[in-house]
């Protein structure tokens, strides 16, 4: 049970990473059409993807402690 909590919140970090990034590229859609050509240029369309793949490790590893700790568990000091 342990493991498939630590699983489910990791996946849960990923997944809200991933979120917040595809809200990141579709919000400029909403920018006049000037603005949107230089939001959207390959270069950003680049950086977001590299974003793609970095930013979940980068926010797993922020949230380690939070994603190690289980509620209930008997191996917590304050428990």
């Amino acid at each position: 049970m342990r493991k498939a909590v630590i699983v489910s919140k990791a996946v849960l970090a990923v997944l809200g990473t991933w979120l917040v990034l595809v809200l990141a590229i579709a919000l400029p859609a909403l920018l006049p059409e000037r603005w949107e050509r230089v939001v959207l240029s390959p270069a950003g369309v680049g950086l977001w993807l590299l974003a793609m793949l970095v930013g979940p490790v980068v926010v797993c590893w922020w949230f380690s402690s939070w994603i190690r700790t289980v509620p209930g568990d008997p191996r917590r000091g304050d428990a």
